[in-house]
C-alpha cells in the first residue's frame, strides 16, 4: 500500500488531488487542463447519471442530442449571452491538416479555412432555440420538455480534477413553455429535482436560493441555485436552473399561435449540473483514510474479503458466502467477493477504505467454525463481530444507516459552519474561519463587488423560503429587507 494521504487539515488541496488519483477516480490528460476520468471515477458518475436521469423522465422530460458545434453566429445572437461566454470559448477556425512539406509533421491546410467559425460548446442554447424555431408552431406543440447529456468546452485557465476542467460532462435541459408562469414552475421544479437528488442521494445538504445580478447565468432573467459546504468551509454551487424568459426565443424567433389564436414568443428555461458533483461528493464527506461514499452512489456497496490458508479453507468459505452474495444482488445490492490471490486481506482492506466501500466483510476460518463474520463500516470505521445467521437484513439496513449517518454528520458541519453576523467587523473575523456567512445587504452590485474585493466572499445565493427581516447593510449600514448568504467558494 502507498504512503497515507495529506490529511486534510495540513492541506486540503493537496489532500483532494491525492485522493482523486489514488482512489483511481481521475488523472490529467495530455491536454492541459483536461481530465481522463477513470473506470471507478466514471462508475460513480454512471449511477448519479442514472438516477438524475430516472427523476428527469418522472417530470416528463426526454433526452435528446445535439451538435458539439455552434455556428459564431448563433452566439451574437444573445447579447448577454455572448458576453458571459466569449473569454472561455474554444473557436474551430480550420477543417483539415496536411503534411508539412519542410517535414516538419502536420500542419493546418491554410486552403481549408471555414467560410464561419465553429464554436466548440460551452453550452447549447443557441444551438438548441434555433432548432426550436422549426419544431414549434402552435400551443400543441408545448411544453417542450428536452434533455441532453453531453460534453462541453469552457477554456479555464486554472484547472482542478472535477472542479474546473476545460473539458467536462453534464446534462442540460432546455425547455419552452406557452406562459411564463409555466416556465418559472418549470425552473423550481428541476431546482427541487436537484435538492432531492443533492439530498437523497449524494447525502449532502443543500441551500435553495436565488442568484444576485451579478452572479446570474448569461442570457437568464433569474438563475436558481443550490449550494453546499465542504468541509474546508468553502461552498459549491452543486446545480443551477435557469428562468431565461422570452429572452433566447427573441433572439431566434422562436414564435407559436396560442390558444386565442395570438402569434407570442414561447418562455424559457435551462437547468444543468455537471461532473462538478463529483468534487462536491469527495469533498462533503470524505476522510484522511480515504474516498467516503454513500451507499446509493457507490458502485460496490460492499466487498467481502475471505481470509483463509489453501484451497480447502477458500472452498469452505465460498460455499458459506456463495448464497450470500446471491440473496444480496437479487435485493439490488452490489457486492463484491474478492478472491485474488495477488494481495493480502490486509492491503485489501486499505484499498476498499481509499476507494470508499460502504461495508466491507471479512471471514475466515475460525469464523467457519464458529458461525460469525466480520462486519466493517466505512463511515464510523467501526469493526463489529457478529452471527453469520442474519447478515443479509444486516447488510441492508447496515446501508440504509450509513446514508442517513452521512447526511446527518454532513448536515451538522454545515448547521454548526453557518453563522448570522452584523457588523463588519464580525463579517471580517468570521469569512476568515469559513462557512456559510448569513448577513444583510443593500442589494447593490457595487457593494456586492466590494465585500468580494475585500474578503474574497461572494453572494452564494438569496436564501427561498426565508421571512424577510429589516435590518443594516453589513457593509454599508444602509437599510435591508432580507439577508444573503455568503461564503468563498470553489
Amino acid at each position: 500500500m502507498s504512503k497515507s494521504l495529506p490529511s486534510r487539515a495540513e492541506n486540503y488541496s493537496e489532500w483532494y488531488n491525492e485522493l482523486v488519483k489514488r482512489a483511481d477516480l481521475a488523472e490529467n490528460s495530455a491536454v492541459r487542463g483536461c481530465m481522463i476520468i477513470k473506470p471507478y471515477g466514471y462508475s460513480i458518475w454512471e449511477k448519479m447519471q442514472r438516477a438524475l436521469d430516472d427523476m428527469f423522465k418522472e417530470t416528463g422530460h426526454t433526452n435528446a442530442y445535439f451538435p458539439l458545434f455552434i455556428p459564431k453566429s448563433f452566439l451574437s445572437k444573445e447579447a448577454s449571452h455572448v458576453e458571459g461566454f466569449a473569454k472561455e470559448c474554444a473557436v474551430v477556425t480550420h477543417y483539415r491538416l496536411k503534411n508539412d512539406p519542410n517535414g516538419g509533421g502536420v500542419i493546418v491546410d491554410p486552403d481549408a479555412k471555414l467560410e464561419e467559425e465553429l464554436i466548440v460548446r460551452p453550452t447549447s442554447e443557441t444551438v438548441i432555440w434555433s432548432s426550436y424555431k422549426n419544431w414549434i408552431q402552435s400551443y400543441r406543440d408545448l411544453p417542450l420538455l428536452i434533455n441532453q447529456w453531453a460534453n462541453v468546452v469552457r477554456w479555464e485557465m486554472r484547472t482542478r480534477l472535477f472542479l474546473r476542467t476545460a473539458e467536462f460532462l453534464w446534462q442540460e435541459g432546455h425547455t419552452a413553455h406557452a406562459t411564463k408562469k409555466e416556465a418559472i414552475d418549470e425552473t423550481e421544479q428541476m431546482l427541487e429535482v436537484y435538492a432531492e437528488f443533492a439530498e437523497t442521494f449524494m447525502a449532502m445538504p443543500v441551500l435553495k436560493g436565488i442568484k444576485t445580478a451579478n452572479e446570474r447565468f448569461a442570457g437568464a432573467e433569474e438563475t436558481y441555485c443550490i449550494e453546499a459546504l465542504m468541509q474546508d468551509g468553502k461552498a459549491l454551487q452543486a446545480g443551477t436552473s435557469h428562468f431565461l424568459g422570452q429572452n433566447f426565443a427573441k433572439a431566434f424567433d422562436v414564435k407559436f399561435l396560442s390558444k386565442e389564436n395570438q402569434l407570442d414568443y414561447v418562455w424559457g428555461t435551462s437547468w444543468g449540473v455537471s461532473t462538478r458533483l463529483m468534487g462536491a461528493l469527495i469533498m462533503a464527506h470524505s476522510d484522511d483514510q480515504g474516498l467516503v461514499l454513500p451507499p446509493k452512489l457507490a458502485p460496490i456497496q460492499v466487498v467481502i474479503v475471505p481470509i483463509y490458508k489453501g484451497d480447502e479453507q477458500l472452498n469452505l468459505i465460498k460455499d458459506k458466502i456463495d448464497p450470500l452474495v446471491k440473496a444480496l444482488k437479487k435485493q439490488g445490492v452490489s457486492v463484491k467477493f474478492d478472491t485474488s490471490e495477488n494481495q493480502s486481506p490486509g492491503f485489501k482492506f486499505a484499498e476498499y477504505e481509499l476507494k470508499g466501500v460502504p461495508i466491507r466483510l471479512a471471514i475466515g476460518g475460525r469464523d467457519i467454525e464458529n458461525g460469525t463474520i466480520e462486519l466493517a463500516r466505512r463511515d464510523t470505521r467501526e469493526k463489529t463481530s457478529m452471527p453469520f445467521d442474519g447478515i443479509e437484513q444486516v447488510v441492508i439496513d447496515t446501508l440504509q444507516d450509513i446514508q442517513e449517518k452521512i447526511y446527518a454528520k454532513a448536515f451538522a458541519f454545515r448547521e454548526s459552519n453557518t453563522h448570522e453576523v452584523n457588523t463588519w467587523e464580525e463579517f471580517q473575523t468570521k469569512i476568515e474561519e469559513g462557512g456559510f456567512i448569513s448577513a444583510h445587504w443593500d442589494g447593490t452590485s457595487e457593494t456586492e463587488e466590494k465585500i468580494k474585493e475585500l474578503t474574497k466572499a461572494t453572494i452564494r445565493c438569496i436564501p427561498l423560503g426565508v421571512k424577510k427581516e429589516t435590518g443594516k447593510c453589513v457593509l454599508t449600514g444602509s437599510t435591508s429587507e432580507h439577508r444573503v448568504i455568503f461564503a468563498r467558494a470553489y
